[in-house]
């Protein structure tokens, strides 16, 4: 009798055990299931919030371009107010653009144009490129070379300020072509949006 009433009770201990144990283990897979559902909602958040920042992206650059003008794919909008050519390149870089590169000769031409318009007909402003790291050699500000070039060459051979000139400007009275400038010197600026 008492080796029935201890095997009872070793199997009622057993069946609380594994009863424990079952519990444990739903539970560790409610734990799971909800953790992987938070997840899913963490990441369906995350992509809302892209999708807001996007929306607005946009929103900024339909203003941008109601208050410029479009020119291939880009939106362009003058800045008359002249400041060195660093300081410029920061405010179009803190609008989300950067200084106008035209890559094309109808981009130089159309840009041209919209200067004459927007800034004036003596005006000069800032392009995007440099050769303060290599003289001579003229990059865009991503770093790359500029492969588009618009130089004054009838002239006065341009670029030809040596390491004193390491920027450039598009003059609107030599019809957009291009002169190498000093950088600390103050013209005005056209930022440019690529339109997404």
């Amino acid at each position: 009798m008492m080796e029935a009433r201890g095997f009872w009770v070793v199997f009622c201990l057993l069946l609380v055990a594994h009863s424990s144990l079952q519990q444990r283990r739903k539970k560790k897979e409610t734990n799971a299931s909800t953790n992987a559902a938070i997840e899913e909602l963490k990441k369906q958040i995350d992509d809302i919030a892209q999708d807001v920042i996007l929306l607005k992206e946009k929103q900024a650059l339909q203003t941008v371009c109601l208050k410029g003008i479009k020119v291939l794919g880009k939106c362009f909008l003058a800045d008359p107010v002249k400041k060195p050519f660093h300081t410029a390149s920061e405010d179009c870089i803190a609008k989300g653009g950067s200084l106008c590169t035209p890559l094309t000769g109808d981009e130089n031409d159309q840009l041209h144009s919209y200067v004459r318009q927007s800034i004036g007909q003596e005006e000069h402003i800032w392009l995007g490129i440099n050769d303060m790291v290599s003289e001579g050699i003229w990059v865009d500000q991503s770093e790359s070379k500029v492969r588009f070039k618009n130089w004054e060459m009838d002239i006065t051979l341009q670029p030809d300020g040596g390491r004193s000139q390491n920027c450039a400007i598009l003059s609107v009275t030599a019809n957009g072509k291009w002169f190498d400038e000093n950088c600390r010197a103050e013209r005005a600026s056209v930022c440019e949006f690529n339109i997404v």
